[in-house]
């Protein structure tokens, strides 16, 4: 079961990148100078940086980041195995992002204790 038809949506997302670059051509072309050099492989190789680009793209929750990414780690010869590994990676970040904001959100809430009342 797919929830998307990810190779329509990619090939939607490239056409609607380049009608926004038609719209405001020096966002776009920032955009792309930055991408490009974000993919200049000097330490880590191409499909490696594909995997990490596609678990920031989970913890980003991106669907167009999702598809290029996991299309771009396909083509540099990823498996099914190490794209479940990532996704694993991403998972426990998420979850130990939420543990560290929960302490925030309780800090925040014990703050509020001996904040001043507001007039509502």
């Amino acid at each position: 079961m797919h929830m998307l038809d990810w190779n329509t949506y990619r090939q939607q997302l490239v056409a609607g990148v380049g009608g926004f670059g038609k719209l405001n051509p020096d966002i776009v072309r920032g955009y792309t100078t930055l991408s490009r050099a974000g993919q200049k492989a000097s330490q880590l190789d191409e499909k490696t940086r594909e995997l990490i680009a596609l678990a920031v793209a989970i913890t980003l929750r991106c669907d167009g980041c999702i598809t290029v990414h996991s299309a771009a780690a396909r083509e540099r010869g990823a498996t099914k195995e190490e794209i479940a590994e990532v996704l694993g990676v991403a998972v426990s970040v998420n979850a130990g992002a939420a543990v560290v904001y929960s302490t925030r959100a309780l800090d925040a809430f014990d703050a509020a204790e001996t904040a001043p009342a507001e007039n509502s």
